[in-house]
């Protein structure tokens, strides 16, 4: 599933990668955390590519393995999976529990980011 789960344009972070890709990127990432085994992990990730290919000037996308790479996981309190963190300067800037709908997540993502 890891190699399914990530598009060209999400690509995939692991716990020794996290600082490089998202806490030092110099735009806003969403970090995906999401596992093989959960079928809403698999429902949002067309839509999380859609908006990586629609954002791709303002907003990185990137989707870590939570059974590969648990100690991003736990750093960031993760308990439920999908788990969506927006980054922002290098820190967290809203969390999103659950699969949704493109509309409210890009909805949710321009409210965090005062779009």
């Amino acid at each position: 599933m890891s190699s399914t789960h990530t598009t060209a344009d999400i690509a995939a972070v692991t716990d020794e990668s996290f600082v490089r890709d998202v806490l030092e990127h110099d735009k806003p990432v969403l970090v995906d955390f999401w596992a093989a085994w959960c079928p809403p992990c698999r429902m949002i990730a067309p839509v999380l590519a859609q908006i990586a290919d629609e954002r791709a000037g303002s907003l990185t996308i990137r989707a870590i393995d939570t059974d590969a790479n648990p100690a991003v996981m736990r750093d960031y309190q993760v308990m439920s999976l999908p788990t969506l963190i927006l980054f922002r300067g290098g820190r967290p800037v809203t969390t999103l529990v659950g699969a949704r709908s493109k509309a409210r997540l890009l909805a949710e993502i321009d409210a965090a980011l005062g779009a």
